[in-house]
């Protein structure tokens, strides 16, 4: 076996480790969603909880998932290949004090201007302000937590970060049932909850930091912010945090518009994202997580024909899971969203309203998925500044989308706004990434694209005995008095009609990224058992 092919499934191979903790934190995520729409349904608390969330929530993606991803990894990365202990030490305690210092300064202000805050959203203002300030502290925890998966990430060590999120949603979970008779509602317990969650995503990481040799204290403000390693995080730090905060104050926008849509929309707005995420967090998240410091390796060293195959067969093995899932998804949605939040609280109204939203946020999906490869294909050549143009000319696009289409379908507007933006940001991303002068990229992405196109026809083709036994199963199981049966049943029959369809497509063609894909886990499964 050669090398490269070799390295490339070895990147399958941590994906798919990485993948089976990151399953079983989505499906705690669902659990934890359907908890909550147990106690709160799509009310008007629930908007007020998903609001006062939704504000930390979009400073922990900047200071946590874009700042550690792009620009730390790489440069610790660096770091660590030099083998010089004395200045990584340097650069790790200069990293920690200043984000240690950034992010607490974020949740002073943050607590402090929670009322004025709230006022950008038609929810109730005094349980969001409250719920708004109790959660802020998740902002810290979670940063830190993202500090460690960096270092941990940098070393080729994944497992620990995909047990991280595990943790937080099992507190998600259980602190509201421990706590929820002493508290005023349930959404203050279920604020605590996370909190705490946080507190555990961060703790559970550090002992294998530890354990790892990595070592970092605290420095002198004027020492953190004067480390010449420090200097290049907050160089590639400084778009990436433009883009992303267009982004993210994108999401605010949309989440404000939700609320003037009615009671309700903005908390199906987010079940239906928490859909969406399960598939991303399942496999594209895992393959970009191992992909970042692959292709940031392959940079470092010019290996650029490595790089492209590397690029290319990710693009391809995310495409082969995200079209036929959202193909089948759309087909199957109100089935979905029943079978996994359907209670008296969240009843036929709730249901309706979520598979809406979910309709058009999964015809994004395949190119959210696209994104998550394409951005570290930029980020590993230490360019942070492409992404973040991009990620602009996406959002103003979102926004214009989401205003057009609000007053019309609701809800379900700003969710095809995002699907919309989607599409934009991916074309954006593979135009620019097809001119950065690496010899046969443009047309290996075009052979990509071409690919997306056929598993699309093949997906359409599957989706015919679906559609065909949709009435059948409905008079069949319908009646049944447990939704796991009533809607369970039918789902999972589609999904063996669908799933048989398209593996036999697959199979009759050859296609070479499934091919590659079992391929590679065979040799997984090999290494295991040896």
């Amino acid at each position: 076996m050669s090398d490269e092919s070799e390295a490339t499934g070895r990147l399958v191979r941590e994906s798919g480790k990485l993948s089976a903790l990151t399953m079983a934190s989505r499906i705690l995520g669902l659990i934890r969603d359907r908890t909550r729409g147990g106690l709160m349904g799509t009310g008007a608390l629930a908007d007020a909880f998903t609001v006062a969330f939704s504000v930390p929530n979009l400073f922990r993606r900047l200071f946590a998932e874009g700042s550690m991803s792009v620009a730390f990894i790489p440069t610790v990365k660096a770091y660590f290949s030099e083998g010089d202990r004395e200045k990584t030490e340097e650069f790790l305690s200069a990293t920690f004090t200043a984000l240690t210092l950034a992010v607490c300064a974020v949740v002073v202000a943050g607590v402090a201007a929670s009322p004025l805050l709230v006022r950008l959203f038609d929810s109730e203002p005094v349980e969001t302000t409250a719920l708004m300030r109790l959660m802020f502290p998740f902002l810290a925890l979670v940063s830190i937590a993202a500090f460690f998966q960096g270092i941990l990430n940098a070393l080729g060590s994944f497992m620990p970060s995909g047990f991280a999120p595990i943790l937080f949603n099992l507190s998600f979970i259980f602190v509201p049932m421990a706590i929820g008779s002493t508290m005023a509602n349930p959404a203050r317990a279920m604020a605590v909850g996370v909190v705490i969650g946080g507190f555990l995503q961060a703790l559970c990481q550090l002992p294998y930091v530890i354990r790892l040799g990595a070592r970092f204290r605290f420095v002198s403000p004027k020492k953190a912010f004067s480390n010449p390693g420090m200097r290049r995080v907050m160089s590639l730090i400084a778009p990436t945090i433009l883009g992303m905060a267009a982004y993210e104050v994108n999401g605010l926008v949309s989440t404000s518009l939700a609320t003037r849509a009615g009671t309700g929309a903005a908390t199906a707005l987010s079940f239906s994202l928490r859909l969406q995420e399960l598939v991303l967090g399942v496999f594209v998240v895992s393959v970009g997580t191992v992909l970042l410091p692959e292709l940031s390796g392959l940079a470092a060293s010019a290996r650029w024909r490595e790089y492209r195959e590397r690029l290319t067969r990710a693009l391809e093995a995310i495409a082969l899971i995200t079209v036929p899932v959202a193909v089948f998804a759309i087909c199957e949605r109100i089935d979905i969203v029943a079978l996994l939040f359907k209670t008296k609280e969240f009843g036929n109204a709730s249901v309706a309203q979520t598979a809406g939203a979910f309709f058009f946020h999964m015809i994004g999906l395949p190119f959210i998925g696209a994104n998550r490869i394409l951005a570290p294909a930029f980020y590993s050549r230490g360019n942070t500044k492409t992404p973040a143009y991009a990620g602009i000319v996406a959002v103003a696009v979102n926004v214009i989308a989401a205003f057009a289409l609000q007053p019309a379908m609701g809800g379900s507007g700003i969710a095809l706004a995002l699907s919309i933006a989607s599409a934009v940001n991916t074309a954006a991303l593979i135009i620019m990434l097809s001119r950065v002068g690496i010899d046969g990229l443009g047309s290996a992405l075009s052979a990509v694209a071409l690919y997306v196109v056929r598993l699309l026809g093949f997906s359409a083709v599957a989706a015919i005995p679906v559609l065909l036994l949709r009435k059948p199963f409905g008079d069949l199981f319908g009646a049944a008095p447990s939704g796991l049966v009533a809607y369970g049943v039918p789902f999972a029959l589609s999904a063996v009609a669908f799933a048989a369809v398209g593996v036999g497509l697959l199979a009759v063609t050859k296609d070479p990224a499934a091919a590659f894909l079992v391929s590679s886990l065979r040799r997984s499964g090999r290494g295991r058992s040896g």
